[in-house]
């Protein structure tokens, strides 16, 4: 069988967004995106931009899952090339490759698609398992049927609480139900 994917989000999964603004979960350090660049430590409480939340462990245990499981660790995000420039050295991850969304700017948002038509041209006939806050969106159905008959799990990650240990452990049985 062809090698699997495992897809990265970085809004909600890497970075939960959504927890209570004014407490930054256990674990997380504080980045800022500003028009003047990426910060972080004290700098972060300098800037006024995109407050972004990341666990410096979560990179060592994705290449962990992605080794156990076989899977390929690929960045399936808005934040495109810039998760390896900003996310990927905060969480301890090398570079992966990037599916790049043509129907997303940072000045518009999305077109109707969303991510779902990159990611199926992307993955083909690969199975994947998908690390993403937002699968309810439309599109899904699809997806889902260009899809049939192909493995795809889609992990939903609360974007109040970001991954833990119970999404890598349904990745970890699901990649275990390929073999």
């Amino acid at each position: 069988m062809t090698r699997g994917l495992l897809l990265l989000d970085v809004d909600g999964p890497l970075n939960p967004y959504a927890a209570n603004r004014y407490r930054r979960p256990p674990g997380y350090l504080t980045y800022r995106r500003t028009a003047t660049g990426w910060h972080s430590g004290r700098d972060a409480r300098r800037y006024k931009g995109l407050r972004v939340w990341l666990n410096p462990s979560h990179g060592a245990q994705l290449l962990a899952l992605a080794a156990m499981t076989s899977l390929e660790l690929v960045w399936a995000t808005t934040w495109q090339h810039e998760a390896n420039e900003r996310i990927a050295p905060a969480v301890g991850l090398p570079a992966l490759p990037v599916i790049e969304f043509p129907g997303y700017t940072l000045t518009t948002g999305w077109d109707d698609a969303w991510k779902w038509p990159a990611v199926a041209a992307y993955a083909k006939d690969r199975p994947l398992a998908w690390l993403d806050d937002e699968h309810e969106r439309s599109g899904a159905a699809e997806f889902a049927r260009q899809r049939a008959g192909t493995p795809t799990l889609l992990c939903h990650v609360d974007p109040r609480q970001g991954l833990g240990s119970a999404h890598l452990a349904q990745v970890r049985r699901w990649a275990g139900s390929l073999a």
